[in-house]
């Protein structure tokens, strides 16, 4: 078991299937809200628990030991996830989670394209192949 908790495999697999709850979730949830409300609530949510996380685990971390340098790159990501979910949640309201979520999931598309061109990461053929399918399964799955 340590091991399993110890696996970037398993975490993904976690995240994957808590993602597809949230589109199901905030679908059903936001029928009878305006979808940025909806982004606001959600937001306080996952402040609150995020905050009880880092207490309950012991690690909160005085913010003048964190990097000026972390700050700005946490900053710009909490700022992308924040339009993220805002145009998320905009996409639900208008449309089927089953057709907005793949589209959704285009990011591993760009996250493999700037990973590779700005991080430096490197892909296989047969992983770039992998990316390549993703790509036309969202939109596959996005048409009508």
């Amino acid at each position: 078991m340590r091991g399993l908790l110890t696996s970037w495999q398993f975490w993904a697999l976690g995240s994957a299937v808590f993602a597809a709850l949230t589109a199901i979730l905030a679908k059903i949830g936001i029928k009878d809200i305006p979808s940025d409300f909806a982004t606001l609530v959600r937001t306080a949510v996952i402040l609150i628990f995020g905050a009880a996380l880092v207490a309950m685990t012991g690690q909160w971390r005085s913010p003048s030991t964190v990097p000026a340098n972390t700050w700005l790159f946490l900053t710009l990501s909490g700022l992308a996830t924040g339009a993220s979910w805002l145009c998320y949640f905009r996409a639900l309201k208008l449309g089927d989670a089953a057709r907005v979520a793949p589209v959704d999931k285009l990011s591993v598309v760009l996250v493999a394209i700037i990973g590779a061109a700005v991080l430096g990461e490197k892909l296989s053929g047969r992983n770039w192949v992998g990316v390549a399918f993703i790509a036309v399964g969202a939109v596959l799955v996005a048409l009508k």
